[in-house]
C-alpha cells in the first residue's frame, strides 16, 4: 500500500486549510486485511479500539470491513450504535467507572467487560446470571513503549489483579454469574510477540475456574513502526503463536476458545497525516526554530509521551537538508521535534506528521482558545471533508452567560 503521496497532500492542505488531519481509507482496510489474514486458521476476532480515532465516518467505514468494535466509553458505545455496528459486535470494557455505565450498557445489549471486584459484585446483584460478562484481569506484566502506556504491571489501576482470584470466584459463586471471557490488555507499542505468549499463560492457568467461557480477549497494544526503517510487531509470528498456545491447551470445557484482539492504533495509526504550515522561522545561538501553525492542542503525543513522529517539509522535498527543531505556537512548551533534519525550510512551507491518525485529533483540545483542525478521508482517490474546522461559534457553544 503506497502512501499518500506529496501532491495528494498539498492539494489537501490548499482545498481544506490548515491545520489538518487527513486518513487514508484504503490504508485502514491493509491493515485490517493483515491481520485477518494472518489469522485466518485460528478462531479469532477483532474488536476496533475505537478511543484511537471516533470520527463518525471512520467508524462506520471500519465496520464496514467486518471489524467489530471496542469501546472504553459508553460514549463511544452510543457512537458505535450510531454508526450502524449492531450490539453484538460491540464491546465496552470499563474502566473505574460508574456502575450507572454498565447498567446503560447492558440496556443496549452489548459485550461487556468488568474491571472491579466492586463492580463485579454490583453487577452480580443486579443481574445475576440473566447477562453473561467477561471480566478484565490485571496479569502483572510489565510492558509497552513506557510506563504511561503499560497498563499490566502490577501498580497498574486497570483490571482485578489475578492474585484476587479467589474473590472473584466468591462472588461468581454467590449470585451465580455467567462469566463468558477473560481479558487482559498489558499496553501499547509491544513488539515483543513473547509478551502476549505470556498474558496466554497466565490466563490457561485461570480457565479451568471458569465453567461458561466462549472467549479470551488478549486485548491490544500491537506496535507500529514511528521511525525511519523501524519495525512493528510480527503479526504473522503472533498469529503463530496464538494458534500453537490454544492447540496446545485446549478448553477443558470442550468448546474452542475464540480468541479477541483490540486493535486501535495498529488500524490507522499508519493512515494518518497532520498536514500544518510554517508561521515563523527563529534562529537563535541554538537551534532554528520553525513554528507551525499547531501545537499540542492538536497533537500531544511528542509532549505527553515523549513519542516521535517523522515530519517532512512537502513543500520543498529536494532542498538541502539542514537541522530544525519543530515547535507550535501554544503558550507552553510545545516542542515536537528538537534537532530534527528537514529539507530546508521557509515560512509558508508545509510540514506533514506521519503516522497521525491515532491519538492525533482524538486527544485534542480548544486549549489557548484556538479552534480545533479539520479532518478529511481520502477514499478511493477521493477527498472528503469528515470534521469541519472549528469557527468562533464552537468555542461559545455550551457557554451560558450570566452578565
Amino acid at each position: 500500500m503506497q502512501p499518500l503521496s506529496n501532491e495528494t497532500l498539498l492539494a489537501i492542505a490548499h482545498d481544506y486549510g490548515t491545520p489538518v488531519y487527513v486518513y487514508h481509507a484504503e490504508k485502514i482496510e491493509a491493515q485490517y486485511q493483515q491481520l485477518t489474514h494472518a489469522f485466518q486458521e485460528t478462531n479469532t476476532r477483532f474488536f476496533y479500539a475505537c478511543k484511537a480515532l471516533t470520527n463518525i465516518s471512520i467508524l462506520k467505514y471500519i465496520g464496514n470491513l467486518g471489524c467489530n468494535m471496542d469501546c472504553s466509553s459508553i460514549n463511544e458505545v452510543q457512537l458505535a450504535l450510531y454508526a450502524g455496528i449492531p450490539p453484538n459486535r460491540i464491546l465496552y470494557t470499563s474502566n473505574g467507572i460508574a456502575f450507572d455505565e454498565i447498567e446503560a450498557a447492558v440496556q443496549e445489549g452489548v459485550h461487556i467487560n468488568i474491571d472491579s471486584i466492586s463492580n463485579l459484585e454490583k453487577f452480580g446483584k443486579k443481574y445475576g446470571n440473566t447477562y453473561p460478562v467477561g471480566i478484565r484481569l490485571r496479569p502483572n506484566i510489565l510492558a509497552g513503549g513506557n510506563l504511561k502506556i503499560s497498563t499490566g504491571h502490577d501498580k497498574s489501576k486497570f483490571g482485578i489483579p489475578v492474585d484476587q482470584i479467589a474473590e472473584i470466584l466468591n462472588i461468581i459463586q454467590q449470585y451465580n454469574l455467567i462469566i463468558k471471557g477473560l481479558h487482559i490488555h498489558t499496553g501499547s507499542e509491544i513488539k515483543d510477540v513473547s509478551v502476549f505468549v505470556q498474558g496466554i499463560t497466565v490466563l490457561f492457568d485461570l480457565i479451568p475456574k471458569f465453567n461458561h467461557l466462549t472467549y479470551i480477549d488478549l486485548g491490544g497494544g500491537f506496535k507500529v513502526p514511528y521511525k525511519e526503517n523501524e519495525e512493528g510487531t510480527n503479526i504473522e509470528l503472533l498469529a503463530k503463536e496464538v494458534k500453537r498456545a490454544f492447540s496446545a491447551h485446549p478448553n477443558p470445557n470442550g468448546k474452542p476458545l475464540e480468541v479477541w484482539f483490540e486493535p486501535g492504533k495498529y488500524l490507522v495509526s499508519e493512515a494518518g497525516y497532520f498536514i500544518t504550515q510554517v508561521n515563523v522561522l527563529k534562529p537563535t545561538s541554538a537551534t532554528t526554530f520553525v513554528s507551525v501553525n499547531s501545537g499540542f492542542n492538536h497533537l500531544i503525543r511528542p509532549m505527553f509521551y515523549d513519542a516521535y513522529h517523522r515530519i517532512q517539509n512537502i513543500s520543498n522535498p529536494n532542498g538541502k537538508h539542514i537541522h530544525y527543531s519543530v515547535v507550535g505556537n501554544i503558550c507552553e512548551t510545545d516542542t515536537f521535534a528538537w534537532n530534527r533534519l528537514l529539507n530546508e525550510t521557509r515560512e509558508g512551507d508545509f510540514l506533514v506528521f506521519y503516522n497521525a491518525g491515532a491519538y492525533g485529533f482524538e486527544m485534542s483540545s480548544n486549549f489557548n482558545s484556538r479552534f480545533k483542525p479539520a479532518e478529511v478521508l481520502v477514499l478511493n482517490g477521493e477527498t472528503h471533508l469528515i470534521r469541519k474546522r472549528d469557527s468562533w461559534q464552537d468555542l461559545l457553544k455550551n457557554q451560558i452567560e450570566v452578565l
